[in-house]
Order: C-alpha cells, then structure tokens, then sequence
C-alpha cells in the first residue's frame, strides 16, 4: 500500500490528507499544535480549520516528524511557503531516500524569487523528477463537502506523476497530470496576488467589466511571467491557469479575494490581518512575485499596484486610477 506524509494540519493539507486516506493512501499527517494533532487522531476532526468535518477514521496524526516520515513514498508538503526552507532544513535528514516531495505551496519565496519546487530540491538535495506540485481550482469549503472538483499534478518524472495521480484519485476528485512544473506552479503561485486584486475591486463597488478586465489582464500577466521562465503556455488556459484564477478571483471562499475585499472597503491593513484566521498566501508572495517578474524584464502592472496597496499603504482608490489611466501600449487581442 502506498504511504504519505502531509505537513501541515491547516485546511489545505487536512484536506488532501482526508482525500489520500479516502484514496486508499496510508496517510498521516504531521503538525506543530498538540491539541489540533490529538483531535484528528482520537476524534478525527479538525475543529480549528474544518469544524464539523468527520475524517476517516485511517487518518492518522502525529507531532513527529520522524513517525510521519517512516516508509512514506510521497512527503506532502503544505505549510505556509514562506516557512518552507526553515521546517524542511529540519525534515530533511529523515527523509526516506526515494520518496517524492509534493508541493501544495502556492507561493514564491521572498528574498531569493525562488518557486517551492525549487526551494525543495536545494533545501532537501533532490533532483527535480522526485519533486511534484499539486494545483488547481481547490477551494477546500467544496471539497470537504464531497463536491466534484479537479486538479492538477505536475512532475517532470511520468511514473511518479502517475502514482501520485493514483495516490490523490476519487470519484469527485479528478487529478489531470502535465510535467510542466513551471507552468502549474506559477498559475497557483501569481492566481493569488490578482485575486488580492479582483477583491479590492469588488469592496469598492467597482463592477463586473473591472473584475474581468483584471482577470483577463492578470492570466496576461501570469502567461508573460511564465513565458519568461519556460513554462507551456498552454498550461495557463487549463485548470491550473485560468481555472485556479477563476475560483480564486471569484468565491467568497478565497481567502485572497476576501482579504483584497476587506481592504477595499477601507479595513485598515492590520485589521485585515487580524480578522483574517488563515494564511492568504497572496500578502506576502507578491513582493516576490514582483521581484521575480523585474529580474526577467517582465511587466506586470496589476501585480505591482497590488504591491503597493498591501504594502506601500497606497490607498485604493488612488491604485484604481493609476492602473486605468497607465499609458497603454499596443496589445493584441485585447491580451
């Protein structure tokens, strides 16, 4: 039977842990907070991020690293991106040597523009055919109520994207596979700081045609960025592109579409984090979205006025009439 290993007990991990259990994985899932950890274990739910979602009575739990880690073919890796390098520096000596590294991590590390994937392959050693990334339109308040939703997984290696495909398999829940791994990471990692956008847009009561000017300018801005870094642009019309963008910009159960909304409607930044109880992995990854996208001569506007209202204090309003009255350029198609 294959085994998995998920760090992470927030509601993204909890919930592809429930998903593999459910799959016939062998499943256990790693946390730092004993209390969340003994109630998924004895009582099989997690009340901090999933209350009244029963979990399969298979899913195990546990606060050691090494317990989870014994024999698992598949180390699933959901904390959040920015304290990746630091918890896996601490996991990596008991990692079992042919495991494969999964990422549910859609972020882009700060200070080194580096994606998760290849902060994992430089953190554990490994080479890039054991290191998959999984995303998609994932919103969890639909999965976890057993509502059909797909995915996507992405390796370099084709056997172990199969087996990992198999491994994550249910009825309502389709993995797609494609070895672009800069394409589909980069749809998860960018889908995030446009949401951050869109729910801005949405708090000031801007309408319908401003959401979809910046959706459709903010899959350009994904699609260049990619370009540059040599990913197959068809992957951004697929779910991990455009898919994950739309669910991301659009459901009141995206977090980042939620914080953007908050800031919109005039919330002041530290309120918005207080009243925000899980990680919105667009607040911080766009400084290194942005720093990623100048280091290879990328123009990405919306991405930099997002910057600038989650961080430089740029009120809304005022970011609103610099992205619409930037001096346009010719584009084609309106792309």
């Amino acid at each position: 039977m294959t085994k998995a290993a998920v760090f992470g007990t927030g509601s993204w991990g909890t919930t592809f842990a429930m998903i593999m259990a459910r799959a016939g994985t062998r499943t256990t899932l790693w946390g730092r907070r004993p209390e969340i950890v003994g109630a998924i274990d004895r009582r099989h739910e997690n009340p901090d991020y999933l209350p009244g979602v029963t979990l399969p009575e298979s899913l195990r739990a546990t606060t050691d690293p090494v317990e989870a880690l014994d024999g698992a073919d598949f180390v699933v890796l959901a904390v959040p991106s920015q304290t990746l390098r630091e918890n896996l520096t601490r996991w990596t000596p008991h990692l079992p040597p042919e495991t494969v590294l999964v990422s549910l991590m859609k972020g882009v590390e700060l200070g080194t523009t580096k994606r998760m994937s290849e902060v994992i392959r430089e953190v554990a050693g490994v080479p890039g055919e054991r290191v998959a990334v999984v995303s998609g339109p994932n919103l969890v308040g639909e999965i976890v109520r057993g509502q059909p939703a797909a995915t996507v997984v992405a390796c370099t290696d084709e056997h172990a994207m199969e087996r990992l495909q198999e491994a994550c398999h249910l009825p309502w829940f389709r993995p797609y596979t494609n070895p672009d791994v800069v394409g589909v990471e980069l749809g998860g990692a960018v889908k995030n700081v446009i949401a951050l956008g869109v729910g801005v847009a949405a708090g000031m009561g801007l309408g319908a045609n401003v959401g979809a000017m910046l959706m459709t300018r903010g899959l350009a801005e994904i699609s260049r960025l990619g370009a540059a870094l040599g990913a197959d642009p068809h992957t951004f019309a697929g779910l991990a592109g455009m898919g994950d963008l739309v669910a991301t910009c659009t459901s009141p159960l995206s977090r980042n579409r939620t914080f953007g909304e908050n800031l919109g409607r005039g919330m002041k930044m530290a309120e918005v984090v207080a009243a925000t109880k899980q990680t919105a992995e667009g607040v911080k990854s766009c400084e290194s979205v942005l720093a990623l996208a100048r280091k290879h001569d990328v123009e990405m506007p919306i991405t930099e006025v997002v910057v600038a209202i989650v961080h430089d204090g740029m009120p809304p309003d005022e970011a609103a009439v610099l992205l619409m009255s930037r001096t346009p350029k010719p584009e084609r198609y309106g792309v």
